[in-house]
């Protein structure tokens, strides 16, 4: 196990268990970005933890915990591709949807879960991103969160 993922877990956080069969892969590397899909907010056994529409069916407080569980798919899919999370150089970019009300404008503190875990994990220097926090009517499987990003890996 890395150093990155036992602070994971330090932090009270398990990757999830790879997920084999799907046409789409969890993430894509090309020279040294690594694409990573968009990953929702199940718990370790692939059972979605939050449902519904922030703002209405979801809190604000739920939603910033939902966040943080799709950074940590998002980490479970990269590290399924690129074997160690150790291998991560940067975290570059971040695009979170938010599945809201018409009502519901906070999205950035939505995304905020995502990204202090990330900083936290992999320190400032690593873990700050630039990022988009896109308010949307819809996401797959009712979650109220999804995130995708791009990393760049250490030179081999």
């Amino acid at each position: 196990m890395d150093k990155i993922e036992q602070k994971l877990i330090d932090m009270g956080y398990q990757l999830p268990k790879p997920r084999v069969g799907s046409k789409i892969v969890p993430a894509k590397v090309v020279g040294n970005l690594v694409f990573v899909s968009g990953h929702g907010c199940s718990d370790e056994d692939g059972n979605l933890k939050y449902r519904g529409r922030v703002g209405t069916d979801v809190s604000l407080e739920e939603a910033y915990e939902a966040a943080k569980l799709c950074a940590i798919n998002a980490l479970g899919g990269l590290k399924a591709v690129i074997g160690n999370l150790e291998r991560v150089d940067e975290i570059v970019k971040v695009l979170g949807f938010v599945n809201s009300d018409e009502d519901f404008h906070r999205q950035p503190e939505v995304m905020h879960g995502f990204t202090d875990l990330l900083v936290e994990l992999f320190g400032p220097e690593k873990g700050i991103h630039a990022r988009s926090a896109i308010g949307t009517s819809n996401l797959p499987k009712n979650q109220p969160v999804e995130v995708e990003m791009i990393v760049t890996l250490k030179d081999a």
